[in-house]
């Protein structure tokens, strides 16, 4: 029986095949967006089975396993890790058509060799055979970065977060570029006043500056945006419903404020108000510093409050919303244009049925200044498979260029999860191949093999000025 995925995988034509084999296989990796633990790679953390390196903290899987009724002792919960894998494979087997089911086999093929397909009749011969390997040289976290050739990493770090790790990384390089990106969504959770003074008072103690009126928490985050500078940082990253669109006077604001850091909920618009004002301040600090700008636009965040209260965020709760994005979209993006302080920006939508609202979104505020400097990004989270990366690449090429497309990305925290890039260089090649054959697209190799060298790289690498 052939072997499952193949050798010519999601490459459905000749001309496909060979140019996913001869041009686009052998690139490095830049994976500008994602969530690994920079004190794992501090570290060259070792993890001692494969449930630890590979289910931990994928809420992917825990969604399947619990729709698979599975019990949470399984997934987030105290069970012995064998126990958690068997579990995992007796799900797999489930997972048919799910990209869970296609990411899995590659990832057991290309970190381990892993040849047999995962249900719970081959669990423990997979979990032995990975958890051996795992102890062996080549296979700490470092070794696994490098094992799939990738030449830049970009965690998501907290502003009050003192890098730490980040420094020893790189006091004592490696050969891998890791960089901390910018990520102060706590400090616009007006809806829980608790919460946001916790975080406050933890932004206080890292800025050493204290945060009592708007004024002095704008210091302490530009405080944090300069040290993150300092540190290599040229990536913010922003994790929104939508962008906010509700203007408020300063004095408005200030009151707001003085309300929110004194425990009282304030309404809907004075939260919207503060949020659009910092998020534009946040945004001129971006471009005066040249740094890149994503927005992650659309996740109705923790559904599921009963679970969210016993688990916390991140742990499977979350799916797509569908808030309206075009206009505050185009409103703050004119805001920053009209100051001429626009950044490079990056725009992911979630809901599939915006595709060409972003993508067109993107074309209106390039001005000529930089390639691509504002682009509709990679297919994210729940569109990240194989149908997802189709209409995104379709949105993108019909609407906008994408010959200066940024390329893919995990945005994950597994350190096993690389071979998403595969995933997507398989796509991207079959769909031009199937374009050429077709007469869509010349029967020329070097025009063509330089766009994949382009979207699959070099455009990473000179958009963020690696």
């Amino acid at each position: 029986m052939a072997t499952f995925p193949g050798e010519n995988f999601l490459l459905h034509n000749d001309t496909g095949q060979r140019l996913f084999h001869e041009s686009a296989k052998g690139l490095p990796i830049i994976d500008y967006h994602g969530h690994l633990s920079p004190q794992l790679i501090a570290e060259d953390h070792r993890f001692p089975n494969l449930t630890k390196a590979w289910l931990d903290g994928d809420h992917y899987k825990w969604r399947a396993m619990r729709t698979n009724g599975i019990a949470e002792q399984f997934c987030t919960g105290n069970a012995d890790d064998r126990d958690k894998f068997r579990k995992w494979a007796e799900t797999v087997p489930m997972t048919l058509r799910n990209p869970l089911y296609h990411w899995t086999h590659i990832e057991l093929q290309r970190y381990f060799g892993v040849e047999d397909l995962l249900n719970g009749s081959t669990a423990d011969k997979i979990y032995d055979q990975c958890s051996d390997l795992l102890q062996k040289p080549g296979y700490s976290v470092r070794g696994l970065l490098k094992r799939m050739k990738v030449e830049v990493v970009c965690t998501t770090d907290d502003p009050a977060d003192d890098l730490r790790h980040h420094i020893s990384i790189k006091e004592k390089p490696f050969g891998i570029k890791v960089l901390p990106a910018f990520r102060p969504d706590k400090s616009l959770q007006f809806d829980d006043p608790s919460l946001l003074n916790g975080y406050y008072d933890e932004l206080e103690r890292s800025a050493g500056y204290e945060v009592n009126t708007l004024e002095t928490l704008l210091n302490a985050l530009r405080l944090r945006h300069d040290f993150f500078s300092e540190q290599g940082c040229c990536i913010a990253d922003h994790g929104l419903e939508q962008l906010p669109d509700e203007e408020l006077g300063l004095d408005d604001l200030r009151k707001a404020f003085r309300k929110v850091r004194t425990g009282e909920h304030i309404n809907l618009a004075a939260r919207n108000g503060l949020r659009l004002f910092i998020l534009q301040q946040l945004a001129e600090w971006n471009a005066e510093k040249g740094w890149v700008q994503q927005y992650h636009l659309g996740a109705m965040r923790n559904n599921n409050s009963r679970m969210r209260k016993g688990l916390g965020p991140d742990t499977g709760w979350d799916s797509i919303g569908d808030f309206p994005q075009g206009r505050a979209l185009s409103r703050f993006l004119d805001r920053l244009d009209q100051k001429g302080k626009l950044a490079k920006t990056i725009l992911y939508n979630l809901n599939p049925a915006d595709n060409a609202l972003f993508s067109a979104m993107a074309g209106n505020f390039n001005d000529g200044s930089i390639p691509g400097k504002v682009q509709f990004g990679a297919a994210w989270w729940f569109l990240d498979q194989q149908q997802g990366i189709i209409e995104q690449l379709n949105a993108l090429s019909s609407i906008g260029l994408l010959s200066r497309f940024v390329g893919m990305l995990t945005d994950s925290r597994s350190f096993l999860s690389f071979p998403r890039h595969e995933y997507f260089r398989r796509i991207f090649c079959n769909l031009l191949g199937d374009e050429i054959e077709k007469g869509l697209l010349p029967r020329d190799e070097g025009l063509i093999q330089d766009l994949i060298s382009r979207v699959c790289h070099e455009n990473a690498k000179t958009y963020f000025n690696w």
